[in-house]
């Protein structure tokens, strides 16, 4: 069955910014690196409660109940290279500025003397940062357009994290989850590939007085 995706936004700014983005992913700028920042905030250490329910016919039958305790949480940093998909991440407790710039810092040196083209959500966090941007010349900040922060591919990666690495798992303390994060991370870059953009363009039309954003 065929399938279409779409999304409302109201930012009239939406194909030049669109445009911007997406000419990151099919054309790159030469010698040039490509990055997709965000955060995936607030990952939970949950132990969860195992046990089995006893059945009528004398079985028993294992799981998981809906008890479970809480170890903290965690705030993943990740930036995604387009090139190769490889992820570069880190943990921290808070999702301020202060956290962000620390980490376009641990970036920038990553790949020294290089151009870095930084593709980014609307967080408040993410603007307003022109004295570190003036002190890092040859960083760029590209801004998915409001209430388009699916433009960004690093939240297909933590999409995939979710699904692959986080449903469903049990951890007695933070540094537990933290350290299975990082080896996922780990594993994951190991046989990274890069995602295959292939959508050219994205198109808004009017539906009912608003506008959709249609892919």
């Amino acid at each position: 069955m065929a399938r279409k995706s779409w999304c409302e936004s109201n930012d009239p700014n939406f194909t030049a910014k669109a445009a911007d983005v997406v000419g990151l992913y099919v054309a790159p700028p030469a010698k040039a690196i490509v990055l997709c920042v965000d955060e995936k905030p607030s990952i939970q250490a949950l132990e969860r409660a195992q046990g089995y329910l006893k059945l009528p016919n004398g079985r028993a039958l294992t799981g998981q109940s809906h008890d479970y305790k809480r170890h903290g949480t965690t705030t993943l940093f990740a930036a995604l290279e387009v090139a190769t998909g490889k992820i570069i991440a880190t943990h921290s407790k808070r999702r301020r500025r202060v956290e962000f710039l620390d980490f376009m810092n641990s970036v920038t040196a990553t790949f020294p003397n290089r151009k870095l083209h930084v593709i980014l959500d609307n967080l408040n966090t993410h603007k307003k940062n022109e004295d570190w941007l003036k002190a890092h010349p040859n960083v760029q900040f590209h801004f998915t357009p409001t209430s388009a922060s699916w433009l960004n591919q690093v939240e297909v990666w933590f999409s995939i994290l979710q699904g692959q690495s986080l449903s469903g798992t049990s951890f007695t303390s933070l540094k537990q989850l933290q350290e299975h994060i990082d080896a996922y991370v780990n594993a994951y870059n190991d046989r990274a590939e890069p995602f295959v953009w292939t959508k050219k363009k994205v198109r808004q039309r009017r539906f009912k007085g608003r506008r959709i954003t249609q892919l």
